[in-house]
């Protein structure tokens, strides 16, 4: 993709589009080949690949995050903003060492995403912090606010109106509370 050419797909003269030369195709793995195997799903692989604890693991988180449809050997440039983010945030879950500890740092991750795949954003986000990470959102999705374990509310206003802490506190604090614009929401 060249931004300011329309996007072109030529054919590999030499594999003929199946991105390995023929005789690496002849290998085989319970009966497919590397292409064939790129070609199944998360989903599909994750049956395929049942007895191989290592594969099976990624697998399953990247299931767990509603990424299953997805084929092993797709594009990362033919993935949505939403899916690419999961897709690295799960590769932070299965490549971090265990014990290691980090601070995730976002801004508005929500934005564009339909209900379901926020969910499946928010089994990531929980399964960071319950693996011991710190994760910190800025956020005004109802949806992320009403599932953090603790809230600070900016405002009352954005700009040079904001800036101050309102409230401080669980969603659940904050929705009782009702003095503010984002309590108004939840």
């Amino acid at each position: 993709n060249m931004l300011f050419f329309a996007n072109t797909q030529v054919v590999c003269p030499v594999c003929g589009g199946n991105r390995f030369k023929e005789e690496i195709l002849t290998v085989k793995y319970k009966g497919l080949s590397v292409k064939e195997v790129l070609d199944l799903s998360v989903d599909e692989a994750a049956e395929f690949f049942s007895e191989q604890a290592r594969i099976r693991k990624t697998l399953n988180l990247l299931q767990a995050v509603g990424l299953g449809y997805l084929q092993l050997g797709q594009s990362l440039t033919t993935l949505s903003g939403g899916e690419g983010q999961r897709l690295k945030l799960a590769r932070e879950l299965v490549g971090t060492p265990q014990g290691k500890r980090s601070l995730y740092l976002m801004d508005e991750p929500t934005t564009g995403l339909h209900p379901q795949d926020i969910d499946h954003f928010l089994v990531l986000l929980n399964r960071l912090a319950d693996a011991g990470n710190t994760v910190v959102v800025v956020e005004h999705n109802q949806q992320l606010i009403r599932s953090c374990d603790w809230v600070i509310d900016l405002g009352p206003e954005g700009g040079e109106k904001g800036g101050c802490i309102l409230f401080e506190g669980t969603p659940e604090e904050l929705k009782r509370a009702g003095h503010t614009v984002t309590a108004e929401y939840l």
